[in-house]
């Protein structure tokens, strides 16, 4: 999977801001448990609330700062999003197989 240059970055920080790491991967467990919602609407939903922290984060990062000095553009983050779901997430449950009765 590849990611943008603002997803990575946000990935990064979190390797090194242990705390928002753990945040974020708590997160993604509560999510992907309690989540009734495809995975793609669980991915959705968790880009827009990592965007929302990726432009609180940004004037205080200087590694998220330095990435657009003329101001923050909206991008997405919905690979960062279904790469964090799986790597942190629960596995999903597997499917019931349905056998011939007999």
């Amino acid at each position: 999977m590849s990611l943008n240059r603002y997803e990575q970055a946000l990935f990064d920080y979190w390797e090194r801001a242990l705390d928002e790491r753990r945040h974020w991967q708590t997160k993604v467990v509560e999510l992907t448990r309690s989540s009734a919602q495809s995975p793609g609407e669980t991915a959705r939903a968790l880009e827009r609330e990592l965007w929302d922290h990726l432009v609180e984060r940004t004037p205080h990062v200087p590694a998220l700062r330095n990435l657009n000095p003329s101001g923050l553009s909206r991008v997405s983050l919905l690979n960062l999003a279904e790469y964090i779901i799986r790597l942190w997430g629960l596995p999903p449950k597997p499917k019931k197989l349905v056998g011939p009765a007999g």
